[in-house]
């Protein structure tokens, strides 16, 4: 409160408002309503979501994370509640591509043809690269996702954009599901995946090499769709991070720590990658 603000009696306001100081008495002592204690009850719990997951859920996903916790409401409600409070989920961003020329004697066959469904785990892997724009230059990041379960299976960053780049991702992603003899490759046909060293490792692990059509992202939408997610939900209001270890930090918090472990996907029935696999086991 301000010094020497003026006062003003009980009297004086009820006067100007027009109301009687009986009945401004009688709303000083009367409780809450039901609907008012739960309607704060909802915005503290909508709050509470929107800030663990970064403002990345919009109203469909909160409703369902609140219905996980106990507070059962509706995406309607949770929608107009959070238009009161002004939240919304963080906006998407427009992808650009970076493509070089692919080494033409090592193109592969699309063996996917965008039938993006597989029964089990490790059967069919997806893989990109993308860029994440620093303040004085990029961060490139590879990686490679299990269309079962859209989990992150192996990632790797680099500042170069190499064939070790996706060699790393991959090898990472064995090490860490240790898949059978027969599984499928995705990718584009970016220089990275038509090099000898990538294919050579792969076919080494028994792994199953495909590559989308000449400049046709649908031929690899999985990614696609993660992609611009991840750019979307890690990076919302900012244009570039301030340095590469910033970027490193907030992409491994955002991979290991919410996508596959807390995000909730519509294609899985609103899981997370981590609850889908499980609920197979």
């Amino acid at each position: 409160m301000q010094k020497n603000a003026p006062t003003y009696t009980v009297k004086l306001l009820c006067h100007i408002l027009k109301v009687t100081r009986q009945g401004y008495y009688d709303w000083k002592k009367r409780r809450k309503s039901n609907r008012a204690i739960d309607l704060e009850v909802l915005e503290d719990a909508i709050r509470d979501v929107y800030k663990e997951c970064k403002g990345r859920y919009g109203s469909p996903r909160i409703a369902l994370e609140l219905c996980k916790r106990g507070i059962f409401t509706s995406k309607n409600r949770a929608a107009r509640q959070m238009q009161r409070m002004g939240l919304s989920a963080v906006s998407s961003r427009r992808r650009n591509q970076n493509w070089k020329k692919p080494d033409a004697t090592r193109i592969i066959e699309n063996l996917v043809k965008r039938a993006f469904t597989t029964e089990k785990k490790n059967a069919l892997w997806v893989g990109d690269i993308t860029y994440i724009p620093l303040q004085t230059g990029f961060l490139y990041l590879a990686t490679y996702l299990d269309v079962f379960s859209r989990k992150v299976v192996g990632w790797a960053m680099s500042t170069r954009m190499t064939d070790q780049l996706v060699i790393d991702a991959f090898m990472q992603a064995v090490g860490k599901e240790h898949p059978k003899e027969g599984l499928i490759v995705h990718t584009d046909r970016g220089s990275q995946y038509t090099s000898k060293r990538y294919q050579e490792k792969l076919r080494l692990l028994g792994a199953r090499i495909s590559m989308s059509r000449l400049g046709d992202p649908y031929d690899n939408a999985v990614m696609e769709s993660f992609y611009k997610t991840l750019k979307r939900e890690l990076m919302p209001g900012i244009k570039h991070f301030s340095n590469e270890q910033e970027a490193r930090n907030a992409i491994f918090e955002y991979i290991e720590m919410f996508y596959n472990t807390k995000r909730m996907h519509s294609a899985l029935g609103y899981k997370s990658p981590v609850e889908y696999e499980k609920s197979y086991l």
